[in-house]
């Protein structure tokens, strides 16, 4: 798998008082011993865009382990204060994560608010948040994150900020910097209540969606954060979700009915997209959230089959389903946005190393019809052929039938309808005393 207000994220993008966007300088390291993108930065410049920053140079360097004082080296430091100053940045933001004396230091030799990678996706999840859920737990995430950093963050407030000011600073917004004017004991007291209140909602969480799966064939989209999930639950059920282009869009999860072309139908449920190296201490907030995953009976991994960095994507997004333990549950590989490939080569080359894969448009279209036949046979597979004689006067029970199970044969007898159905295990236990027999249990 922040901020709790309820305005519109583009009100609270940063500025300054003359009304510019913040200008950040990003850096970050390159392990020498491993293949780096073309690119190294382009992740977190998409992460800093999402915040509201504008990126106003970049700095990388390649070390096999980090600086204990500064992270980078003393000569990288002094390069990145003259970049600072070419460029008039206000902010510097590192795609590691920092320490809290790497960061005292730095500030103090940059005279600039320093950020690492946790900091700045905790602000961009704290725009995002709508739910009473979701506040809770970013708040939760950014009080864990802040209680070692007290004193660090402490550099960071402005009495403008005490007073709850909106002209604040990626980094420095949500109702848990509030928190950060306390001592570490009432932070902690504050860190054990949300616990109980997250705990609470997870067990309610539970029950309705275990209540939900025990009722109909449950599916979860998956997938690296921008990769088109939104989109594709709002072309298979006309959810009506929030699409935009920026990271991080979509943080509470929105379970929809999907009408199968052949009748049958499914809850189809779209989750708050990974990233790597996620912020553990997201991952463990957002368990709740994420509860549709781990009793989703199948997994649609969906990937931007246009990034160059797609397979990496796919990686990291394993990465953090095992963290949910739900790496072994059932999944097909959706590759999205076919529609923006160069040529046909390039997903034929996606193919050869998914074989199972499904290639889908889910602005255009495209695939749609070969997603649903796949999904419809695998719901097959999991289906039970039964021979049923159900009296008319049993209407709910028939509409049940029609709406869950695929209908073979019907006829009229009296007083009963005669049916062969192939209907899904949860309903069996209902159809049985209507049953003649169980004619096959795949």
């Amino acid at each position: 798998m922040a901020s709790f207000a309820e305005e519109d994220p583009d009100t609270l993008r940063r500025s300054h008082p003359t009304g510019t966007l913040e200008r950040a300088v990003l850096v970050g390291t390159i392990d020498p011993d491993r293949s780096e993108p073309e690119e190294p930065l382009s992740e977190l410049a998409g992460l800093a865009s999402s915040a509201g920053v504008d990126i106003a140079a970049s700095l990388t360097q390649k070390r096999d382990r980090p600086s204990p004082k500064y992270f980078i080296g003393t000569g990288k430091v002094t390069e990145l204060s003259r970049l600072i100053h070419d460029h008039g940045a206000d902010v510097v933001i590192f795609d590691n994560d920092l320490t809290p004396a790497q960061v005292r230091n730095l500030e103090r030799e940059l005279k600039r608010r320093v950020l690492d990678r946790t900091e700045l996706i905790l602000d961009i999840f704290a725009t995002h948040a709508r739910t009473q859920q979701a506040k809770l737990q970013v708040e939760l995430a950014q009080l864990e994150y802040a209680v070692p950093r007290l004193r660090s963050w402490g550099l960071h407030l402005t009495s403008e900020q005490q007073a709850g000011g909106t002209g604040m600073g990626v980094g420095m917004r949500g109702p848990g910097e509030k928190q950060l004017e306390e001592d570490k004991r009432h932070a902690r007291r504050r860190i054990l209540n949300l616990r109980r209140e997250i705990r609470e909602i997870e067990q309610h969480k539970r029950r309705e969606v275990s209540a939900r799966s025990a009722e109909n064939y449950c599916v979860s989209l998956v997938g690296y954060t921008n990769a088109g999930k939104s989109t594709l639950m709002n072309a298979l059920t006309r959810a009506g979700v929030l699409v935009e282009d920026r990271m991080f869009s979509t943080l509470d999860t929105r379970t929809r009915l999907w009408h199968l072309k052949n009748g049958g139908r499914v809850l189809l449920s779209d989750t708050v997209g990974f990233i790597r190296k996620l912020p553990h201490a997201l991952v463990a907030s957002f368990h709740a959230t994420l509860e549709e995953v781990a009793q989703a009976d199948l997994l649609l991994h969906v990937v931007d089959a246009s990034h160059p960095e797609a397979e990496q994507h796919m990686r990291a997004v394993q990465d953090v389903l095992a963290e949910l333990e739900c790496a072994d549950k059932p999944s097909l590989v959706v590759f999205n946005k076919i529609d923006k490939l160069r040529d046909a080569l390039e997903l034929s080359i996606l193919r050869n190393r998914h074989p199972q894969c499904v290639g889908i448009s889910a602005v255009t279209g495209a695939g749609l019809d070969e997603l649903d036949r796949r999904i419809t046979e695998v719901l097959a597979s999991r289906l039970v052929e039964m021979d049923l004689l159900v009296p008319v006067s049993e209407g709910k029970l028939l509409s049940e039938i029609l709406s869950h199970s695929v209908v073979l044969e019907q006829s009229f007898v009296d007083e009963h309808v005669r049916m062969r159905v192939r209907a899904p295990r949860f309903a069996v236990w209902k159809l049985e005393r209507f049953s003649n027999h169980l004619t096959t249990n795949k």
